[in-house]
């Protein structure tokens, strides 16, 4: 080989690091070419559920009802998690690297180094409600990070329950669940069938029920009464169905005074919640 095709001497890289420092100074900076994404692998078994996070998992193993059955984790996780033995799980657990989840559940999933495959959390009947004096209604809501979101409001400020349609409803799921932040595990999930006839029986009940409408009649705190409340929200865009609109006792809207006048379906459920916890406070 002659010498022309040898490889450049140390002086020729050494002017070649300052020639391509040079340009990325020029660039704003050296350019970071993003990784390709990793797709989500194979989902769980049949009739289980796939969880991650460190609050969503941290959670579950918290829960008496949750039956976890296999658990993929890194080290730091589990330290995070603060678990020191992993022999003395009651179920399937695997010491991995985070690659290793990431291609279970794609990259794009914040998994923080744990996953767990668990039966889901069986829906209760509206009869299994209780004494809660505040309850949260989902109108057709789809969107799981909403819904998640919407739980975790809900856990924060004291609400007893969830209720949603048996259809046009998210099923748990690891983005759900994430969103959720680990409420899924404490609060109670209610399906119905009929959204109408679950607001009459919830009138039945002394619920006050208040659906928000950007337009509604009445500012959200004047709506208030009574010592039970069921707050009503619809989905982005189309908000509370017709039938819906007619069966709660109210309509009230979010005092907005600023240039947007309304907000994102999770934003107003933590608004609300917190108007709704501090009226029932000094009842």
């Amino acid at each position: 080989m002659s010498d022309d095709k040898k490889s450049g001497t140390p002086k020729d890289t050494h002017y070649a690091k300052l020639r391509r420092a040079h340009r990325d100074q020029k660039a704003g900076g050296p350019v970071q070419r993003p990784r390709a994404p990793i797709p989500a692998g194979d989902g769980p078994a049949d009739g289980l559920v796939r969880l991650y996070g460190l609050h969503t998992v941290r959670a579950a193993l918290d829960n008496p009802r949750r039956k976890i059955k296999t658990m993929l984790v890194t080290r730091n996780a589990l330290e995070r998690l603060g678990i020191s033995d992993i022999t003395a799980l009651p179920f399937k657990t695997d010491l991995v690297e985070p690659k290793d989840i990431d291609r279970l559940t794609g990259s794009e999933a914040v998994h923080q180094g744990v996953m767990i495959d668990a039966l889901p959390l069986k829906p209760k009947p509206l009869s299994a409600l209780g004494e809660t004096n505040l309850v949260v209604v989902l109108d057709q809501v789809t969107d799981p990070h909403n819904v998640g979101a919407v739980l975790r409001s809900a856990v924060a400020f004291g609400a007893g329950a969830l209720i949603t349609t048996s259809r046009h409803s998210p099923t748990e799921s690891g983005v759900l669940g994430k969103a959720a932040s680990g409420a899924l595990e404490h609060i109670d999930l209610i399906e119905v069938k009929n959204l109408a006839a679950a607001l009459d029986e919830l009138h039945g009940a002394g619920f006050r029920s208040i659906g928000l409408d950007s337009e509604g009649p009445a500012e959200l705190e004047a709506s208030f009464a009574g010592e039970r409340l069921a707050l009503v929200l619809g989905a982005e865009g189309k908000g509370l169905r017709q039938k819906t609109r007619e069966t709660v006792a109210a309509l009230a809207r979010l005092d907005m005074p600023g240039a947007i006048r309304s907000l994102n379906v999770s934003n107003a459920a933590a608004v609300a919640l917190y108007a709704a916890r501090r009226f029932l406070a000094v009842r």
